[in-house]
Formats: structure tokens, C-alpha cells, sequence
């Protein structure tokens, strides 16, 4: 496929470029997405009851054995050509990146991340006062170690503040994204010389809206996804290639 020379022409031309990735990006790394055919991990548990605040509720072992079990899945793979184009191309320009992702993946790649819109799976707290887990805690985690295929319940670790219980950094189906990454995501958009939507369904709300603000401001959109996705009615661009393909290739032409 031939890149749209007005895409380029866009990418070229822009001082400031906002990302908002998504979980086809971290796919191209081999990680699962909560929309994979059910295997390994996947098979015996369902993420979508799993990732619920009732659930921890009901049986915090099992949910804080996947979450463990799903960061050493994500710390066996590797960042892959999109993640690395992205941390090229921000030595042309000031790119900012919003990820609905909770891996690592583009900060092992050498990207600041600016906004983890639905949290990290490395960012452990107490589920009361928020006080970060302390390292030898995670490091207890062995989160460098292979997936279990069978893993077994797990007690979750005893906050050293308040002896409450310490969670796994994600955002669960049912709460609030956190304001301030949320807030900083939406401003990058607004200021930003272009945008590009990477990777993403389009239906997980409220990160799905972000680019709405930039095309409110007449900013360009562009969408990268080798399907049409729910926002493809309204970006301005779509490139129907994976990102690890489409994101060298734009970054090349700079």
C-alpha cells in the first residue's frame, strides 16, 4: 500500500504531533488484547470478569495472580518497529503519546509516556491511601520471570501504610480514568500540529473522544489501523496498514 502523499505531506509539516495508541499497537508485540481468541491465560480466565472492581472484591488471589501473570506476559515481549519509529520521529519533532495500553511498551522503545489513560500494570498502590507498592515488593513479583501456564491464587501484598491491600495501577471496567492523565491527553490534542490515532478500537470511552477534540479545532487526524474502527467516519486520513508497518514508513519520508 502506497501512503497518501497528503498524509506525508502532513507528517512533514508538523512541529507538534499528539499519538493516541491503542491495543492493536502492543498486538504487534504478540500481546494479547481483551478481544483475542482465548488462549493461554486467556483461556481460563476471562479478562473482561477479571478486570472489574467486584471481582477483586470477590476474589482479590486470582485477580492479583493474573495481573502479575499479564506483566510478565508483557515483560517476555518486545517493543516492536511502530513503538521504535514513534521514539525516532520525536527527534524531528515534539511528539506526545496518550496510550490506552497498560503495558510498558513504549517506554522500553525510549517514549515518555504523557498520559496512561487506563493506567499501568506496573504502577502497584494500595487500593485505600494510593501509597506506591515499595520495591522489594514488586521485586518479590519476579515480574522478569516466564508466565505461569497455570497459576495459581496469589494473596496480594499488605500496604506498609495502612495495611491495606496492594492492587494492580490499572483502570477497571466501571471506574473513573484518572483526570489529570486525561486532561493532559485532550491538551496535547488541542495544541498539536497533527494527531494520529494508532492501534485503536474506538469504543473504549472515554479515551475514544480524545481525537474529537483536535477535529473540533480543525486539527488533522489521521488514523492508523489495518480495519475500519468506529472513529474511521471521523478521521480525516486513514492508512490501512499496521502501525509497525505504517509508522517507519512515515517516519522515513520526514
Amino acid at each position: 500500500m502506497t501512503l497518501d502523499d497528503r498524509v506525508l505531506d502532513l507528517a512533514r509539516s508538523a512541529r507538534t504531533v499528539a499519538v493516541l495508541s491503542g491495543a492493536g499497537v502492543s498486538a504487534e508485540s504478540g500481546v494479547p488484547t481483551f478481544r483475542t481468541p482465548e488462549t493461554g491465560l486467556w483461556a481460563r480466565y476471562s479478562p473482561q470478569e477479571l478486570a472489574t472492581p467486584e471481582a477483586w472484591e470477590a476474589d482479590p488471589e486470582v485477580v492479583w495472580s493474573w495481573y502479575v501473570q499479564r506483566a510478565r506476559m508483557v515483560r517476555g515481549v518486545q517493543p516492536n518497529p511502530g513503538h521504535v519509529a514513534l521514539t525516532t520521529w520525536a527527534q524531528r519533532a515534539a511528539v506526545t503519546i496518550s496510550t490506552q495500553n497498560v503495558d510498558d511498551l513504549h517506554e522500553r522503545a525510549g517514549s515518555p509516556v504523557l498520559a496512561h489513560l487506563h493506567g499501568s500494570l506496573f504502577d502497584f498502590r494500595c487500593e485505600h491511601c494510593g501509597r506506591p507498592a515499595d520495591q522489594w515488593q514488586i521485586a518479590q513479583l519476579r515480574l522478569d520471570a516466564p508466565v505461569d501456564p497455570d497459576p495459581q491464587p496469589l494473596a496480594p501484598p499488605e500496604c506498609l501504610e495502612c495495611d491495606s491491600r496492594i492492587r494492580p495501577g490499572v483502570v477497571w471496567f466501571g471506574e473513573a480514568l484518572p483526570m489529570d492523565a486525561f486532561q493532559a491527553a485532550e491538551e496535547a490534542m488541542a495544541g498539536a500540529d497533527l494527531v494520529l490515532v494508532v492501534g485503536t478500537s474506538g469504543i473504549v470511552q472515554p479515551a475514544a473522544s480524545l481525537p474529537l477534540t483536535a477535529l473540533g479545532l480543525g486539527v488533522p487526524v489521521v488514523e492508523i489501523n489495518p480495519e475500519p474502527t468506529e472513529f474511521s467516519a471521523y478521521a480525516d486520513y486513514e492508512v490501512r496498514l499496521p502501525s509497525g508497518q505504517a509508522l517507519p514508513r512515515m517516519v522515513a519520508a520526514l
